[in-house]
């Protein structure tokens, strides 16, 4: 009975053993889910579309009828016959107030101007507000600017704005000796004027007083020398006193007359001046009084 009773507590004592033992459990891993990459969509600026203009009739007889000026002077500058006569425009009052007050034609003052500052768009007239290419010369206590002319790097004046410079060509005439004959000149003789600058020495360029005369005509400025002479004023245009023109036309050809430009007698031909010059082999606007020109 106690062996019995023995082998029944061993029984029961590996039973309590087996029921013991830790329980492992084992966690299912779940996944992480890959995280969505926001995408934003930027909306493109809805660009305009170039629109095509098409000029009207006067735009387009505006476009025709301009000319291409070369101006060369300090510098050498292209530019549209209107861009000259909006220089004109606004500055022939400045003109006509200093020959009003210093005695130098206006229609002299402008076409200086306009050949010295290429109508306001050359080099010196854009960095240094010099419209008449006056140089630093002796006793010149203001602003300069460097600029390459007869030599390189040569010292030229440097104004606050082209009003300071219209008055200071107008000082620098009359304050200087060499320039005195010219004020003892009839004040509508802008030809007398502008070959007396060229003799006085105020430009080295031999065709000076040609190009002075050809803007003067091209642009009729001596009209302005007349509103301040009170004396009637009349277009080059319409002056006959020149008509040596068509009668005398032999062959084909016609002897330039005084006061004659290329522009003028393309006009009265009805050619353009690049079209004469063309015709007689010419690189230059300069003219002879007396030299023939095929113009036909």
């Amino acid at each position: 009975m106690f062996k019995k009773t023995l082998l029944i507590l061993a029984i029961f004592t590996l039973i309590g053993c087996n029921t013991t033992q830790p329980v492992v459990r084992t966690t299912k891993k779940v996944p992480s889910r890959p995280k969505k990459e926001v995408v934003r969509t930027v909306k493109k600026p809805v660009q305009d579309k170039p629109i095509a203009i098409t000029p009207n009739s006067t735009q387009k007889n505006a476009t025709k009828n301009r000319t291409v000026e070369t101006i060369q002077s300090t510098s050498k500058t292209v530019v549209y016959s209107n861009v000259v006569e909006g220089y004109v425009q606004e500055y022939k009052g400045i003109a006509m107030g200093n020959m009003e007050s210093y005695g130098i034609p206006a229609s002299i003052i402008l076409a200086q101007g306009i050949l010295e500052s290429g109508a306001g768009n050359g080099d010196l007239a854009l960095s240094a507000n010099n419209h008449f290419g006056i140089k630093c010369h002796t006793g010149w206590t203001g602003e300069s600017v460097k600029h390459d002319d007869d030599s390189d790097q040569e010292c030229f004046r440097k104004y606050k704005d082209p009003a300071e410079s219209y008055k200071d060509h107008a000082l620098f005439l009359t304050g200087r000796s060499r320039y005195s004959a010219l004020f003892s000149l009839p004040k509508g003789d802008y030809e007398a004027w502008a070959r007396g600058l060229r003799s006085a020495g105020y430009a080295t360029d031999p065709k000076y007083p040609e190009k002075l005369i050809s803007y003067i005509e091209r642009y009729n400025l001596h009209q302005y020398d007349a509103q301040v002479l009170g004396t009637t004023y009349v277009p080059i245009e319409s002056q006959t006193s020149k008509t040596v023109a068509l009668g005398n036309v032999e062959a084909g050809l016609y002897e330039v007359q005084k006061g004659d430009t290329m522009y003028s007698i393309s006009k009265k031909f009805s050619l353009t001046v690049e079209e004469l010059k063309e015709r007689n082999n010419l690189s230059e606007n300069a003219l002879a009084i007396g030299q023939k020109l095929k113009v036909k």
